[in-house]
């Protein structure tokens, strides 16, 4: 019997750049999967149209990301969408596929997959976000959009033999919202992998020349609050007096360049930098020399119920971060975070300052969450999940194939 053949279809992010898929790519090879992946290209990085990387082949297709507002993503997905059809049919003729996995946003992808379902596959929602919520933390009440969005997250719900979600909120509205049966829903946490991120020895060249460093990492789009983190910067620096912090920003986003031109609005551009998107290498040398990280993602509807990557990633590079009052954060982090009340830019610059003229707390808030991430929230963990669930999924009622 041949291996099962895995369809992965992404259009938020390139891949290996989305640490999720990218692990859960590698897990189902090393399993005895078949995996391709369908995705944008890259900006810098991840632009070759096809190539195969630890047994993953990538098929990538050009994109731009949305500007101007709603009608900005109806031209996004519109062309991600017929990119993501052309080449998952290219996959299709090439031999038969046995799940189809969707990684959202958008929740349009199962337009893609419909053929290949027709011809057999399992539907797998990949749940990334919750895309209504997205919206409306984006551009407000349009009822109009949120009808859309939450048609599609309906249908997609419906579709689907199998979700995966990142946590046990966005479970929860699996089985709700979505009205999937328990056993259709598994939980596959977006968790670092402790056998490759680990602490580094510590670079002080990075806190250019200052005593301390604050580091940050991940997306900077218009809902990761990165204007909030700039903001309580600011505060720190001018309100309060610090003057020997240095500020890495990892990562990119719609709003990178904005983001440049407050900081340097608020007086902060010698010590603050933006370093783009960089390679793991780096981000584990700069996360292992920062003295606090931080994770400025305001208070809504969706950051409420999300679970941060930076966080958990944060925590098993074993340094204490500075979050606002949101619900996933404290699951995840626990005592591992020092916690503003929502909105509060003044009180997270508060803690900032609180932590680095305390480095016995430091210690002890890094101990506890890489104690937390070792025991509950490392990738092997999820692997384990992710596995088990592609197991039972094709168990029912699949023949000819292997899984091993």
């Amino acid at each position: 019997m041949r291996s099962p053949r895995v369809l992965i279809l992404v259009e938020n992010l390139s891949v290996p750049m989305d640490r999720r898929v990218w692990q859960e790519s590698r897990a189902l090879v090393r399993a005895g999967y078949e995996v391709v992946v369908v995705c944008p290209m890259g900006g810098s990085m991840d632009t070759e149209p096809e190539v195969v990387l630890e047994g993953v082949r990538i098929l990538r297709y050009p994109l731009r990301a949305a500007t101007g507002g709603p009608s900005g993503y109806v031209r996004e997905y519109g062309v991600a969408l017929w990119h993501t059809l052309r080449l998952a049919l290219r996959v299709r003729r090439e031999g038969p596929v046995d799940v189809v996995q969707a990684c959202n946003p958008p929740d349009l992808l199962f337009l893609a997959a419909l053929p290949l379902v027709a011809a057999g596959a399992r539907f797998v929602f990949d749940h990334h976000d919750l895309v209504p919520e997205l919206f409306h933390s984006r551009f407000g009440r349009g009822r109009a959009l949120l009808g859309v969005a939450k048609l599609l997250e309906r249908v997609t719900f419906a579709l689907a033999d199998g979700v995966i979600s990142t946590n046990e909120s966005y479970r929860q509205l699996a089985l709700t919202r979505g009205r999937k049966a328990p056993s259709a829903v598994q939980v596959v946490r977006s968790a670092p992998d402790l056998s490759r991120f680990r602490p580094r020895e510590p670079d002080p060249t990075l806190r250019r020349g200052k005593r301390y460093l604050a580091a940050y990492l991940g997306v900077m789009g218009p809902q990761d609050g990165v204007d909030g983190a700039l903001r309580a910067l600011a505060h720190l620096r001018h309100d309060r007096g610090r003057d020997d912090l240095h500020t890495v920003l990892m990562g990119g986003g719609d709003d990178l360049d904005d983001l440049i031109a407050l900081a340097r609005d608020l007086g902060l551009s010698d010590c603050v930098e933006f370093t783009g998107r960089v390679p793991d290498e780096f981000v584990q040398r700069c996360l292992s020399t920062a003295d606090v990280c931080l994770s400025p993602d305001p208070k809504n509807p969706l950051n409420d119920l999300s679970t941060m990557n930076k966080v958990v990633e944060y925590m098993a590079m074993g340094r204490p971060l500075v979050s606002f009052e949101l619900r996933e954060a404290r699951v995840s982090a626990g005592e591992a975070a020092a916690y503003a009340p929502a909105g509060d830019e003044p009180a997270f610059a508060a803690l900032i300052d609180e932590l680095l003229d305390d480095p016995d707390r430091r210690e002890r808030m890094g101990e506890i969450g890489r104690a937390r991430v070792a025991d509950r929230l490392s990738w092997e963990v999820s692997e384990r999940n992710l596995l088990g669930f592609y197991e039972r999924l094709l168990d029912r009622g699949r023949t000819g194939v292997a899984v091993r």
